[in-house]
């Protein structure tokens, strides 16, 4: 026993604690889950603050003046609040901003509707039946996902001249419809391929049909997927831009992804109009989410544990 030890013996009355060099601190296991808690909510905040940012950015210049954005010192709060640009953007002259709304909710709403209408009888079938071809067929559906609006703007362009749908509404709701219909199929192919047949079995027996198999029996139990593909659907239709801008071509057929760039011209830039315009554009999207969130998570997260 060295020297220090038998002081510290003699004043303590105790025994000198004998730690071993290089052993590691334990901690309780009310430590460990509170250190990890305030790790996680560290990263949450990080990612937070990560992703709101640039929509703080762009709220604050919706309410800017032209000269303040373009200053040479810009600062990101607003000297003075302009909230009377949410006003004066639907009465600019580059836009009829109210009917471009009226457009993409058209649309959008439209297009959903003819991709659930068909995604839903096509994937049951396609989950419940073993038929010649099908795995073709899923594969040609699944092939569609390759190809974008960007791509066949042209084709599509001269198809609905042809047909005399150039500038309309239903060109779009068509166009959207075609491009989003395998992403719906696939996953409600999915959902209904985890029903086990031996409820479509027991409701024959009582004297249930088709229909009443689907729709009363098959679908509450596929709900979350069926609102995760809504949801990707419209949000898709929404923010759509390539083939709008070529296929519609009036002012007021055209929806806000394509009225928002009639704000930057090539001299100046309505830059407060193009914030107010863009925070209008993402409310609809944002109060969607809020309103569906629970279901969709489930429907993303569903089949992940057995």
């Amino acid at each position: 026993m060295t020297v220090t030890e038998t002081r510290a013996m003699v004043t303590t009355g105790a025994p000198p604690s004998r730690r071993q060099p290089g052993r590691k601190r334990r901690y309780t296991a009310d430590q460990i889950t509170i250190s990890r808690v305030l790790w996680r909510m560290l990263a949450g905040l990080v990612v937070a603050v990560f992703f709101i940012l640039p929509y703080l950015i762009m709220f604050f210049g919706s309410v800017k003046t032209q000269a303040q954005i373009r200053s040479v010192n810009p600062t990101y709060f607003p000297e003075e609040w302009h909230w009377d640009n949410y006003l004066s953007m639907w009465s600019t002259p580059e836009t009829p901003l109210f009917h471009n709304l009226i457009s993409t909710i058209v649309i959008a709403v439209f297009a959903t509707l003819l991709v659930l209408i068909v995604a839903l009888p096509a994937a049951y079938y396609t989950a419940r039946f073993r038929f010649p071809g099908r795995m073709v067929f899923l594969f040609l559906v699944i092939v569609t996902q390759m190809l974008q609006p960007a791509v066949l703007t042209s084709g599509l362009f001269r198809q609905f001249f042809s047909i005399g749908l150039i500038d309309t509404w239903l060109a779009m709701i068509l166009i959207n419809a075609a491009f989003n219909l395998s992403f719906a199929v696939w996953i409600m192919h999915s959902f209904f391929a985890g029903v086990p047949r031996e409820v479509d079995e027991a409701a024959q027996i009582d004297g249930a049909g088709r229909f009443t198999v689907l729709f009363r029996i098959n679908l509450p139990l596929v709900w979350p997927g069926i609102v995760t593909a809504i949801v990707f659907t419209f949000v898709a239709c929404w923010n759509e831009f390539a083939a709008s801008l070529v296929i519609l071509q009036t002012a007021d057929n055209q929806p806000l992804s394509v009225a928002l760039t009639k704000f930057v011209g090539q001299y100046a830039t309505s830059w407060q109009y193009v914030f107010a315009v863009s925070i209008v554009a993402i409310l609809p999207v944002v109060v969607l989410f809020m309103i569906i969130e629970k279901r969709l998570v489930s429907g993303l997260t569903a089949g992940s544990v057995k």
